[in-house]
């Protein structure tokens, strides 16, 4: 049957998802990674950079016409004031004679790149950018004025720029380490992942015990959900340095990741005895003892974070999550409102005592909180669209829909905005509205795998099966292995009646990359019943109604196999089932029901 693949839901219970703590568990972002290169990527103090690497300008010699002279003899004085300032840390004095310096000598590269250390070390980074430029300009091949043009363009986000100078100062100096750790920074955050790759294996050629080579090496495996080899790197890593906090954390991770939950506890042991501090490990190994049964440990834990912390302090919101997974609502509740009462604008403490106020029931608290956080925090976007989801439950969709539109309007990148939008106005059936909106989004994002989907789907459900097709094979266009898209063609191609052996291809297709989906195995005995081949359906429905217990279509097609066969209690009690499930074609059900009626009473 076709499925619609599960759109990320704030509703889901605490344990298995919430937007942002699912995120670090299951994935900590790259953040430690950027946060490095951001300190390699600092130019040293200001004075350093101003004053050494580079020799001052030369004084003008008696060959320098007198008007020259005066000129160059005037930004040369001001360069050496504003040097004077720059060792006195009078940054503002050192700023304005070197603006003097240039004015006096327009054409100097050395006096703009100095004016774009300056400015950089300040943050003005557009500025800065515009001195960098134009010192470049002046000086294609210094690599000092390469770096700093190549480093402001990333500091300002315009990556492929700064692709472009870095790769530039590689060409001259393949062994510039620190470049080739900020390129690789900048493909991760591209999401070019082997390139990125590729420029560690480079690092790790040049030097085997560059531990941070390693570590960004299973930093981006990890991110590729390649975990062997995310595994293998890091414990490289930790073999060049047995106490490197990261590694140790995001190796217990894997094995948190890959099921080995004692090995996962261990390693989070060990990491506590380097650092006690660490409260996400903690935290960690409260969820890991819990699971393991063992709370007597657990509680230990439990009781050492309030050691390292007093209520009220931001360290007590891992308390307050672990009490909100313990289903320890009230604790919960307790601990987090302590920290919002102290620190307002503590955003996630915030989010999730909205949650807790939710699984406790009380609606109007949760919303009272998710709309105190504010337009420009991380947490903006979750907060609305749980607010949404609770007047979505409250049956009040127009509001709902008032609210996500006021949201895309101050978040208009925001993919799931528009998904959120679109299922709104789907559950109101308002199709054509819900198609609008997901059209918009495409404006933003016309490769959003996700968008493309549900157009398809909304075009499905206004019966334009050909052009659902036409979206879905759009998708596989992206990416040819996306199973839900193979499903979707194929049953609706089983649903027609046309094309099975094609149907049939795409179909198992489809199960080979999600073997264990009972909604691909309901398609798969569906095309065997188009075909005529009723045991091989009834076989693969049975399978697809164990995995997808509660579905009721997938009933229906059970209860439509044995009618062939002409077991009627069989068909009888499958079509009850899909009925008792709330079929959406509630209708044309019970007709089949009261045909199977008739058929028995004959029968009898």
């Amino acid at each position: 049957m076709k499925q619609e693949p599960k759109r990320d839901s704030n509703r889901q219970s605490i344990t298995t998802y919430r937007p942002l703590l699912h995120r670090y568990l299951k994935f900590a972002p790259l953040l430690f990674l950027f946060f490095i290169v951001g300190f390699v990527s600092a130019c040293a103090p200001v004075t350093s950079g101003v004053l050494k690497k580079e020799p001052v300008p030369a004084k003008p010699d008696k060959d320098t016409p007198v008007m020259k002279k005066d000129q160059i003899q005037q930004a040369y004085q001001d360069f050496t004031v504003a040097s004077i300032a720059l060792s006195r840390g009078n940054y503002g004095d050192a700023r304005k004679y070197l603006e003097s310096a240039i004015r006096a000598d327009t054409q100097s590269a050395y006096l703009n790149r100095k004016m774009g250390l300056l400015l950089k070390e300040l943050r003005k980074y557009p500025e800065a950018l515009a001195y960098a430029q134009k010192g470049v300009a002046l000086d294609p091949e210094n690599i000092t004025g390469i770096t700093l043009l190549g480093d402001l363009y990333a500091l300002t986000g315009n990556d492929d720029p700064a692709i472009k100078q870095y790769q530039k100062i590689l060409d001259i100096d393949p062994k510039s380490q620190r470049i080739r750790l900020l390129l690789t920074t900048i493909l991760v955050r591209k999401k070019q992942f082997q390139r990125a790759l590729n420029h560690l294996d480079t690092l790790i050629e040049q030097n085997p015990e560059l531990v941070i080579a390693h570590y960004y090496r299973g930093r981006i495996n990890l991110e590729m959900n390649r975990y062997k080899e995310a595994e293998k790197a890091f414990d490289e890593a930790l073999k060049l340095n047995a106490g490197l906090e990261p590694a140790l954390f995001d190796q217990a991770t894997i094995y948190q990741m890959t099921n080995r939950e004692k090995e996962a506890a261990r390693a989070y042991e060990r990491l506590l005895e380097l650092y006690p501090d660490n409260i996400p490990a903690r935290e960690r190994l409260v969820a890991l003892y819990s699971k393991l049964g063992l709370e007597k440990k657990a509680s230990e834990h439990v009781k050492k974070i309030k050691q390292h912390s007093l209520p009220g302090e931001p360290e007590r919101q891992a308390l307050g999550l672990i009490y909100l997974r313990q289903g320890k609502i009230d604790e919960s509740i307790a601990e987090l409102e302590l920290i919002v009462n102290a620190w307002p604008n503590d955003y996630r403490s915030r989010y999730y005592l909205s949650v807790a106020y939710e699984e406790k029931g009380e609606i109007k608290e949760a919303l009272e909180q998710l709309r105190q956080i504010k337009s420009g925090s991380k947490y903006f976007v979750s907060a609305q669209i749980q607010i949404s989801h609770l007047l979505i439950t409250e049956e009040k969709y127009d509001a709902a829909i008032k609210v996500l539109e006021k949201t895309i309007t101050l978040e208009q990148d925001k993919i799931e905005l528009y998904l959120i939008l679109a299922s709104v106005y789907e559950t109101k059936d308002e199709y054509n509205k819900a198609m609008t909106v997901i059209k918009e989004g495409l404006k933003i994002d016309e490769k959003s795998v996700d968008l493309i989907f549900r157009l398809g789907v909304l075009l499905d459900k206004t019966g334009s099966n050909e052009l659902c097709i036409e979206q879905m094979e759009k998708i596989l266009e992206i990416e040819s292995n996306n199973a839900d898209a193979l499903n979707y063609i194929g049953y609706t191609y089983a649903e027609q009646g046309i094309k099975l052996d094609k149907a049939m291809e795409l179909i198992q297709k489809a199960l080979k990359l999600k073997p264990e989906s009972g909604y691909i195995i309901d398609s798969l005995g569906w095309v065997y019943y188009q075909k005529g081949s009723y045991d091989k359906a009834i076989r693969y429905l049975e399978k697809a109604a164990n995995l997808a217990k509660d579905d009721p279509t997938i009933n229906e097609h059970l209860g439509d196999a044995y009618l062939k066969k002409k077991e009627y209690e069989k068909s009888l009690l499958y079509y009850e089932k899909a009925l008792s499930l709330k079929h959406p074609k509630e209708k044309q059900l019970k007709e089949k029901i009261t045909g199977v009626k008739e058929l028995l009473k004959k029968k009898n």
